[in-house]
């Protein structure tokens, strides 16, 4: 384990060397929360005080947004996936392969490094947003609704990463990944909650999307933080959330022993 400590320990350095990017992607992505606090604004004056949008008050509805912007800092794959993808076409995975260090846990390790070093730049300015907005905030029901939120959080960024991983592996096959990696970012802004709450879609919807693991790349978290899941849902959720996470690392897994038979780099 210590070498993985060591390439955590190495990803922060590195990533802490673009931290003023880290802190304008902070600030700017604020930019579409407020538009999209002020679109929901509108819609709920227009039905006057105590109006609701689904199972959601004004409050709640803030808090919902608020809190996917904090999910999506700790679990999102920026530029994983493509750079995975590089390392591949490029030929930078034969040392991994001459070497006692698996790539996948290499490539977890780096991407945990990113979304620590970009969670420390961040959180300042999103906390201070949260204090601004802080008589829309909604805190969670308790401490061990908090606690299953956090483990769903976990599960969030461990299933965002394989699936992502997974994705970059059809560089052992195509030439360029680009197209299936927007399709795959497309689904997942529409399907995961980032866009609308998926409890105010038709209940039929509902349905169809629960058979994916889309909600529970986002909106599963935010609604155990909300109490919108209890009980037995949070227990059952989180069995499902966990085995899509292994579902996606046995793909993740399968996918490169396939790929790297087909793989070969010139050059020494």
């Amino acid at each position: 384990m210590r070498k993985y400590w060591h390439v955590i320990n190495l990803g922060i350095q590195n990533n802490l060397t673009y931290r003023f990017n880290f802190l304008a992607r902070a600030l700017f992505g604020l930019v579409p929360l407020v538009a999209m606090l002020y679109v929901w604004k509108s819609i709920y004056a227009d039905k006057g005080s105590g109006g609701m949008v689904g199972p959601y008050g004004f409050a709640e509805m803030v808090s919902y947004y608020i809190l996917v912007t904090v999910v999506d800092a700790l679990t999102a794959v920026n530029e994983d996936d493509w750079q995975i993808a590089a390392d591949i076409k490029d030929g930078n995975i034969s040392h991994f392969l001459l070497k006692p260090i698996d790539f996948l846990w290499y490539r977890l390790c780096l991407f945990l490094a990113g979304r620590a070093t970009y969670l420390a730049v961040a959180a300042l300015p999103l906390a201070l947003f949260i204090v601004f907005l802080r008589h829309y905030f909604v805190l969670p029901p308790d401490l061990a609704t908090l606690g299953c939120f956090l483990v769903s959080v976990l599960l969030t960024a461990l299933l965002q990463f394989f699936m992502s991983y997974t994705m970059a592996m059809l560089a052992f096959w195509v030439m360029e990944v680009s197209t299936f990696i927007f399709i795959l970012y497309a689904l997942e802004y529409l399907a995961s909650g980032h866009l609308f709450p998926l409890n105010v879609l038709p209940p039929l919807a509902q349905r169809v999307l629960s058979f994916t693991p889309f909600p529970y790349q986002l909106y599963f978290p935010v609604s155990i933080y909300l109490g919108k899941n209890t009980g037995t849902e949070i227990v059952h959720g989180l069995l499902i959330q966990a085995a899509w996470v292994m579902a996606a690392w046995g793909v993740a897994r399968f996918a490169w022993n396939r790929g790297i038979r087909k793989y070969a780099a010139a050059g020494g």
